[in-house]
């Protein structure tokens, strides 16, 4: 269950960081700060139960392939196959930390 709320916090901060480079309006920048909001809620609860380092960088890792994954599709960024390569190796190493990490017991 944290491992999934690291995950959904990480998708609200690819929207927070959206919204701070995109926000026109109030109402724009009133759903940045929730997405702020939601997501940071979403990863200090998570590290409570989780090693916060893996934690961490496993939120960063998802929320900056989500980040150039929306510039690809949404922003006209231009697809390099050397940013394709680093988002792959950057996925590898997110997996990898899941995968080596053990929620603790009883906390």
């Amino acid at each position: 269950m944290n491992w999934l709320k690291i995950i959904i916090g990480a998708i609200f901060e690819v929207g927070w960081v959206v919204g701070l480079t995109h926000a026109s309006n109030t109402f724009e920048w009133f759903l940045t700060i929730v997405a702020i909001v939601v997501s940071f809620y979403l990863l200090i609860n998570a590290s409570k139960q989780l090693p916060v380092g893996t934690s961490y960088a496993v939120y960063v890792g998802l929320g900056a392939t989500g980040v150039t994954i929306a510039d690809f599709a949404f922003f006209g960024e231009p697809v390099v196959i050397g940013k394709v390569i680093l988002i792959v190796m950057l996925i590898i190493g997110v997996v990898g930390l899941k995968l080596v990490t053990h929620e603790e017991e009883g906390v």
